[in-house]
């Protein structure tokens, strides 16, 4: 087992000892398992799944719609400190849908390249959001 500690700015979101966790870095997805190297990286905007148990089906797993942060894996500990995650469960896809159209209209009326980017930045955390709220929306209907 590996302890897996997901800490934002609002607090700790996660920490439990689990099989497996599944992050976005700059080179991609990477899984992290016990025994996993010594390591420091960044992690990107995506989804982090985590399976608590090794026998436990995909379906079973656990997800948050990150926005990027930074990765540590020491001695079968795995810390992500992120400015924010959200679980599945906290997720309303209807909400993230329309914040993705809000930043699709800002990102048309951007007039620089730092409103650009931000704009760019909200449609990429929204995109990430729709796809955690459908990952959730897939479990329930099993």
């Amino acid at each position: 087992m590996i302890k897996f500690k997901l800490v934002t700015l609002g607090g700790v979101k996660f920490d439990e000892d689990v099989s497996e966790v599944i992050l976005p870095t700059l080179d991609g997805y990477i899984g992290v398992l016990t025994n996993h190297m010594p390591l420091v990286s960044v992690a990107t905007t995506g989804i982090i799944s985590v399976r608590k148990n090794s026998n436990d089906p995909d379906d079973f797993m656990e997800h948050f719609a990150s926005n990027g942060g930074v990765i540590e894996v020491s001695n079968n500990v795995l810390s992500v400190l992120v400015d924010e995650a959200d679980h599945a469960d906290d997720i309303s896809e209807q909400e993230a849908q329309a914040a993705l159209e809000r930043a699709k209209k800002l990102k048309s009326e951007a007039k620089d390249e730092i409103s650009l980017e931000k704009a760019q930045s909200l449609i990429d955390r929204s995109a990430v959001r729709i796809q955690v709220a459908g990952l959730k929306r897939r479990k329930q209907r099993r």
